[in-house]
């Protein structure tokens, strides 16, 4: 019998790579990342956004390895350190903080590209827009602003997010709403604000009341009577309790409730008297309660235009802003502080 000569097994044929696909090694994967820089920003703006790069990956539908890899690589291209982990969170830097407001426009612009392009080609003749607002501001400021909009934009879906004032930064913060409109008492700095529209503040009576008599009415002679006022938690109760304290002169509140329209109906009622912003008075209350101005002792209301700072708008929303007055905001440089929404 002849024996079998044995050899070496056949070598498997190596099939090429994919042009553009890197080897499978850290120096290449290090070129490969380093190559997309969209791709790069695009990770770090979700990163911040969503607190984590695992949320990061899961909304790319990335894993969290490669979002770490875009990260890495954008850090050591710009030479600086963009975002601190700290337990499950990451915190900007200062160079991230820079970085993100230059870049987080971009990525957005980018991402609604093509809604953007048919909204141009074809009008704003879809769409939708998100505006968060307080109750006052949805009731007595924006219903002819509203009008005028759907005059000339009837496909666009609108929605008003009734919101208190910290709700609302938090749906701007989250992208959940396109813009807000309201009053401002504390300006965060990565919040634009625009102030349009200003009302004094009034006292309001029933008009058979003692202080109705009075054309001139001084803060120490509401001392003497009940207040109707906001929950203590709005800015309305406490501002008010600032401008008695600053000038000593003391006061007592009679009823705590919300809505402009529930206080003005007590005050009709008799049950105590009231001071609210102008931007609620009608001529209906005017026949029916007597009104002063109190600018003399309470700031002015200031009530214009807030979203977050390095915003991209779209069409839809840049169209209502134009309408409460155009070029507002254009060049994110509004930070006066105003008084927050009741």
């Amino acid at each position: 019998m002849t024996a079998k000569k044995v050899g070496r097994a056949p070598r498997k044929r190596r099939l090429p790579r994919p042009a553009g696909r890197p080897a499978d090694t850290g120096e290449s994967l290090r070129f490969y990342y380093k190559g997309n820089r969209f791709k790069q920003l695009r990770a770090f703006v979700h990163i911040v956004k969503l607190g984590s790069l695992s949320r990061a990956a899961e909304a790319l539908f990335l894993s969290q390895p490669t979002i770490s890899l875009q990260l890495k690589a954008l850090e050591r291209e710009l030479g600086a350190t963009l975002l601190e982990r700290r337990r499950r969170r990451v915190n900007l830097t200062d160079a991230g903080e820079a970085l993100y407001e230059l870049a987080r426009p971009l990525i957005e612009g980018w991402e609604t590209l093509e809604q953007d392009f048919q909204t141009r080609i074809k009008g704003l003749a879809a769409g939708k827009l998100v505006i968060a607002a307080g109750t006052s501001t949805i009731q007595y400021l924006l219903p002819e602003l509203v009008r005028r909009y759907r005059e000339r934009y009837p496909a666009v879906h609108l929605q008003l997010a009734n919101v208190t004032g910290k709700d609302g930064l938090a749906m701007l913060r989250a992208d959940e709403a396109d813009f807000a409109v309201g009053s401002m008492l504390d300006v965060p700095n990565d919040i634009a604000w625009a102030p349009v529209y200003r009302f004094d503040p009034m006292l309001i009576m029933p008009p058979d009341h003692p202080l109705a008599r009075k054309e001139q009415i001084a803060l120490e002679d509401l001392s003497p009577y009940g207040l109707i006022l906001p929950p203590q938690r709005l800015s309305t109760y406490r501002l008010v309790d600032l401008v008695f304290q600053r000038a000593q002169v003391s006061y007592q509140v009679a009823i705590e409730v919300g809505g402009w329209d529930v206080i003005k109906e007590y005050v009709a009622m008799g049950l105590g008297i009231s001071i609210v912003t102008g931007i609620c008075i009608t001529e209906v209350d005017r026949a029916r309660l007597a009104v002063r101005n109190l600018r003399q002792y309470f700031p002015q209301r200031s009530y214009g235009v807030v979203m977050r700072k390095g915003k991209f708008l779209r069409p839809e929303a840049q169209a209502f802003i134009d309408l409460i007055r155009p070029g507002l905001l254009v060049h994110r440089d509004y930070d006066e502080p105003g008084h927050s929404e009741r």
